[in-house]
């Protein structure tokens, strides 16, 4: 028996010595292991596993038909804390689109409340209209929608050449669909015309504008100014003859260079090594005369007479001049009847391609325009090419705490260029990509189909955009204002409330810092205060008694950037939402009527700075208005090279 046993053993060992044997053993030992570990981490982290495949296993976007049967991981069967619920809650309006601002038809009734009824009509019409036309958008599909062709018509022609009448005709403007590159010419052949001394003031007439304009920059608003050059032939408060060269972005002028018969510096900068004025006769030349005593002793002291040849101011009233505009390395170069007269540097955000018109105005004649050496490669004008499908850009989470500082930030929807400069500077600052701080754009509904797709597909996926469903128009801005008031309020509980436009600059460190010097249990509004300030009854701006019957404003800060502490934003909230809010076409005007209202029943500290700037930039500022996509970019990276936030174009 025990010899039986012995030789079973033998076999067994045997059997297990060949190999075959030994790969199954070990593929059964680690099928063992792998189910015992397996089944406890499964019943540990329930459903965990699902939402982690499905957020990771995604590196890239899919097609819409896939992410559409895509469905969301069950929720877990469990009792979550209250604040558990609140992360929750922060998580799920995070993704909504929609601002969570209640609209509906006795919003806009105005019984019982000051202000105009056609302001409020105007409203209420916008409303319906946007809450139809994104309804109508989200039950669309993207592809269905047919896209514009982009310069199907168009090509790129090497020159272009008008005559006067032609130049006329098109309204005083030569279109260059492709823009500038470097060593693109533009000559000009006119005449200024003359003015009778008793049908014109003596200074206002006598001068003319070239401008170089980016006409497919912006989409129904008025085209940046890339050059701007303007001859004063009677001058201006000077009395002298003076050019003026400048540049404008939305309402804003750059610093004017002016060249009013002095020659450049020799320690100024130069462009391309040519100076930025040259000298013509002033008329009040001192070495026009010289006197005999200066004359008898040059003589003695042997010193030879300096031949110097004078020019004359390069535009005369009756007069025929050609004006050769060159694009070169550094800036643009102006040449009047073949002598070097000006020159221009390129200023940070305007680019040679962007010049896509040429146009003219005041007192000229145009004879003739011709543009030659122009780019033969088309550049893409779409407003949304700007846009960088990147998650480097998305919005970071919103946190499971309250933010001390909430900035919504007014944009239209066709800003897509403004918006991405925002997201690549300022909103890289390190207090908004820890989510201490918090931004969101706030965007009303287009009038055109193909920009709200754009706009929809650019909201889902950067994650930063709220829709308030009313059709965009400029004197129902307020209504985005109260909207940034609510979703500071609800979704993120912020301490302060930052106001400001998609072409603002905002130090991020700097305004949280102006907001904390005041006590924490005060109420306040920092800003750019106004006061005093009257309304304009004429003009492109003016407001009539119906919409305002008072003749002042109350003390308001300027538009482009202000904070309110929240209790304030929650007084707006209530008093929209209970229909007594009154409505004003002038945002920042409503902003400080409000806070007026509110400091009826609690005091409220009014805080003011100049470096809230309400045009351009100074040196040091909070905030800078009126910076293109480029200058957003640049005031960022100067910004974290230098410590004290310095402009660009401070030449």
């Amino acid at each position: 028996m025990k010899k039986c046993r012995i030789e079973k053993l033998e076999t067994f060992v045997s059997l297990i010595r060949q190999r075959p044997i030994q790969i199954l053993i070990i593929f059964g030992m680690l099928y063992i292991m792998l189910v015992t570990l397996e089944i406890p981490l499964v019943f540990k982290s329930r459903f965990s596993a699902v939402s982690h495949d499905f957020l990771t296993s995604r590196p890239g976007l899919e097609s819409e038909e896939v992410l559409d049967k895509i469905k969301a991981p069950t929720r877990p069967l469990e009792e979550v804390s209250q604040n558990a619920y609140q992360r929750t809650h922060r998580q799920l309006n995070e993704h909504k689109i929609i601002s969570g601002l209640i609209f509906n038809n006795e919003t806009f009734h105005l019984s019982g409340r000051d202000g105009s009824s056609e302001l409020y009509e105007t409203a209420k019409n916008a409303w319906i209209m946007g809450k139809k036309i994104w309804e109508e958008l989200e039950t669309l599909n993207s592809r269905t929608i047919p896209k514009k062709a982009e310069h199907q018509s168009e090509s790129c022609p090497p020159s272009i050449s008008l005559s006067g009448s032609e130049f006329q005709a098109r309204g005083l403007v030569m279109v260059l669909p492709c823009g500038l590159t470097l060593g693109s010419h533009i000559t000009v052949v006119g005449k200024p015309q003359v003015i009778n001394p008793g049908v014109a003031p003596r200074v206002a007439a006598s001068q003319f504008v070239m401008e170089l304009q980016g006409l497919k920059i912006v989409d129904g608003e008025d085209p940046p100014r890339i050059l701007h050059y303007n001859p004063r032939l009677k001058g201006d408060w000077s009395r002298k003859p003076v050019i003026e060269q400048n540049t404008r972005y939305r309402m804003h002028w750059g610093s004017a260079q002016r060249c009013d018969g002095w020659k450049s510096k020799a320690d100024e900068e130069t462009v391309d090594g040519l100076v930025k004025c040259e000298k013509w006769i002033r008329g009040d030349d001192s070495h026009a005369v010289e006197s005999k005593a200066t004359w008898w002793l040059s003589r003695l002291i042997g010193r030879t007479r300096k031949v110097t040849v004078d020019w004359p101011f390069p535009f005369s009233e009756g007069k025929l001049f050609v004006l050769t505009l060159c694009a070169g390395m550094e800036g643009f170069h102006v040449n009047v009847d073949g002598r070097h007269v000006t020159s221009f540097p390129y200023r940070t955000g305007f680019t040679l391609e962007d010049a896509t018109g040429l146009s003219s105005g005041g007192d000229i004649d145009v004879h003739a325009i011709f543009a030659t050496s122009l780019p033969s490669v088309h550049p893409s004008f779409a407003p949304q090419k700007h846009l960088d499908f990147s998650r480097r850009w998305r919005a970071p989470p919103l946190p499971g705490f309250d933010v001390e500082l909430f900035i919504g930030v007014l944009s239209a929807g066709n800003h897509f260029a403004e918006r991405m400069a925002v997201r690549k500077s300022w909103m890289q600052h390190n207090l908004i990509q820890s989510s201490k701080v918090a931004t969101r754009f706030f965007v009303a509904v287009h009038s055109r189909k193909e920009v709200n797709v754009e706009l929809k597909k650019e909201a889902e996926f950067f994650g930063d955009i709220v829709i308030v469903p009313y059709l965009d128009n400029y004197d129902l801005v307020v209504l985005k204002t109260v909207s940034i008031c609510e979703y500071g309020l609800r979704t993120v509980s912020a301490k302060y409330i930052m106001k400001c436009d998609d072409d603002t600059f905002v130090k991020v460190d700097a305004v949280i810092n102006e907001a904390r010097k005041v006590p924490g249990d005060k109420s306040f509004y920092i800003g750019n205060i106004n006061h005093f300030h009257k309304p304009l009854r004429h003009g492109k701006w003016a407001v009539t008694y119906q919409e305002w019957p008072e003749e002042r404003y109350p003390p308001y800060a300027n538009g482009p950037g202000y904070i309110l502490s929240s209790d304030i934003a929650h007084y707006i909230v209530s008093e929209f939402e209970i229909h007594k809010l009154r409505l004003f076409k002038m945002e920042d005007v409503s902003m400080g009527m409000w806070v007026k209202q509110f400091n009826s029943s609690k005091q409220v500290i009014y805080v003011h700075s100049l470096k809230f700037c309400q045009f351009g930039c100074v040196e040091g500022y909070y905030t800078a208005h009126y910076q293109s996509p480029r200058q957003l970019e640049c005031l960022w990276d100067k910004l974290q090279m230098q410590t004290r936030p310095q402009c660009c174009n401070m030449r």
